[in-house]
């Protein structure tokens, strides 16, 4: 059977990797303060596998015997562990669901091509026999874009491209690298590095998603402020139809030839096929790399200086400003401080006391410079500056540090509220700066009306991220305290309260988790009704049989597509 290795089924990241609250003696105050759960009590343990009902595998013995003349018995399966890992993300209803047995429809055979002439074999027999595909990278999708539908009574194929997991070749002279897009990003960035170059996209989920991934989403990476989102940086790409047949992309800086192949591919979520390489832009790697902290008032101070920064000659590579809610959770899971650095702490907070600062409006920033010791010397400069200007305060290297080093670790902390009847999830847009504030406001005041409704106990938290010339991305991350049975129902009226709130106020539904179930719902507000024809009408002409990942992003109502049933307000 093949090495491709995958997360826990039953959460994320790898096994042997949890978050402990062991060594923060502040968190458990913290988290029993904010969602009334009692983290010092035994976690209920996820349960075994072998406590799963998993429905039997429905592929025909021809299907089977031809897919094993593609691509070879060793990367053909239909083990139980195998199909359960394939068929969610990772999203908190698809751990909910998992951990509470419900597998209405799990893929009927997981198969790994080596190569892209592998890939068009499985799709092209796919095709003959009228089965579905789901291309799988690595499973780290939260917004529903992976799971079989329900009802659905073809075979479901699982085409996961973790052997495509190569860079191929560097253009050194025009900074492009063509890459395999089944890729880990520690994988891609290790063999990048080697030759000493840097992509630079490095998003939440960067330990566990891929390159394929990461295109098939529209992802946007931490320091996407520098580097630009995966839309900047992919150049070119191939990808299988579901007819077999291919769509070669050469790596243009630029091209006016009609509507763009290249955006109608971006964000695709599997719909129009399956992605198996790309060429992309590439950095050399800096030769000064640093994360400055630094703290704000208020948030509205953070917002305008992160939009001052945004129009000034300074191109940083992070910039990043959390409300007092998220600023006070970090604090809460900051270890104990000893020697030095506890004077320094305490010093640094009576300091804010005593020069007027609300302690309960403090907001944590964390700005990111790369290149040369002089380029980073003067952006930081021209940066503090405007900080100064918006009455915040530089507080070194340290925290940033620490930042940096946990900054693939928030994942976790899901799991282990999940492990003592919490559910932790998050939602992002993106607006113009006009309305970043406004937006910020009442997406807190409307989850708490919400969830006071339900009889609750939860807590919102969010920061800006990603900025552009003309606005910026808000990542709202909120808890609820819900183990009961209709956990999932109380869930969704939350998460839709939040949704709508974005399209309410003229935001984006989502900025870069893309749209999979869980957010199609909003589509329509979000893109307009002539938006949605448009999309349906290249899904339907390049795949009128929908047999690639349906009932993804758009549904149209057909038989056998699932409409999604998730509430819009």
């Amino acid at each position: 059977m093949t090495d491709v290795a995958h997360m826990k089924w039953w959460g994320w990241g790898v096994p042997d990797h949890a978050f402990t609250a062991d060594d923060k003696p502040k968190l458990a105050p913290f988290i029993y303060e904010a969602i009334r759960v009692d983290i010092t009590v035994p976690a209920t343990p996820p349960p075994d596998f072998s406590s799963l009902t998993i429905p039997a595998s429905r592929l025909p013995d021809g299907l089977q015997a031809d897919l094993v003349s593609a691509v070879g018995s060793q990367n053909t399966t239909t083990d139980d562990l195998e199909r359960v890992v394939h068929t969610y993300g990772k999203g908190v209803r698809d751990l909910v669901r998992i951990r509470g047995n419900v597998l209405p429809r799990v893929p009927d055979v997981v198969v790994y091509p080596g190569d892209e002439d592998d890939v068009v074999a499985i799709v092209r027999v796919a095709a003959e026999h009228g089965a579905v595909v789901i291309p799988f990278g690595g499973g780290s999708n939260i917004v529903g874009a992976l799971e079989p539908l329900p009802e659905e009574t073809r075979p479901v194929v699982s085409l996961d491209v973790g052997r495509l997991n190569r860079v191929l070749s560097i253009d050194a002279e025009s900074g492009l690298a063509t890459i395999q897009a089944g890729v880990l990003g520690p994988d891609m960035e290790e063999q990048l590095n080697a030759q000493g170059w840097t992509m630079g996209h490095f998003p939440d989920s960067f330990t566990h998603s891929t390159l394929g991934g990461w295109i098939a989403t529209r992802s946007s990476g931490m320091q996407s402020d520098r580097y630009g989102d995966i839309a900047d940086i992919t150049r070119g790409l191939r990808m299988v139809l579901p007819d077999g047949d291919l769509v070669v992309l050469r790596p243009l800086p630029s091209t006016s030839s009609g509507p763009s192949v290249r955006e109608m591919i971006l964000g695709s979520e599997g719909r129009l096929g399956v992605i198996t390489e790309a060429t992309v832009d590439v950095h050399r790697l800096p030769e000064v790399r640093e994360i400055q902290a630094y703290f704000f008032p208020s948030y509205a101070a953070g917002i305008e200086a992160m939009r001052e920064i945004s129009e000034s000659d300074a191109a940083p590579t992070v910039t990043r400003v959390s409300d007092a809610y998220e600023t006070a959770f970090s604090m809460a899971t900051g270890k104990k401080s000893r020697g030095v650095s506890k004077w320094v702490t305490k010093g640094l907070t009576a300091y804010l006391k005593r020069t007027g600062w609300d302690l309960g409006q403090l907001c944590l920033s964390f700005i990111g410079y790369e290149g040369s010791p002089t380029h980073v010397r003067y952006e930081k400069a021209l940066v503090g500056r405007i900080v100064k200007r918006h009455g915040g305060l530089g507080v070194g290297k340290g925290p940033g540090a620490l930042y940096d080093q946990k900054k693939f670790d928030t994942p976790y902390i899901r799991d282990f509220l999940l492990d003592r009847g919490a559910m932790a999830d998050v939602s992002e847009t993106a607006s113009p700066w006009s309305r970043m504030l406004e937006i910020h406001d009442t997406v807190v005041e409307r989850f708490h009306a919400t969830r006071r409704e339900l009889g609750l106990p939860g807590y919102i938290m969010c920061h800006l991220s990603h900025s552009y010339h003309s606005g910026a991305c808000q990542y709202f991350t909120f808890a609820l305290t819900d183990s009961g049975p209709d956990a999932l129902v109380h869930y969704d009226a939350v998460k839709a309260r939040i949704q709508q709130t974005f399209i309410d106020l003229d935001a984006t539904v989502s900025h870069h988790h893309g749209v999979g179930e869980e957010h199609s719902p909003w589509l329509e507000q979000d893109i307009s009704t002539g938006g949605v024809r448009l999309q349906r009408a290249l899904f339907a002409g390049i795949d009128p049989d929908q047999r690639a990942n349906p009932g993804k992003i758009v549904h149209d109502g057909t038989p056998g597509v699932s409409t999604n049933s998730r509430p819009a307000q």
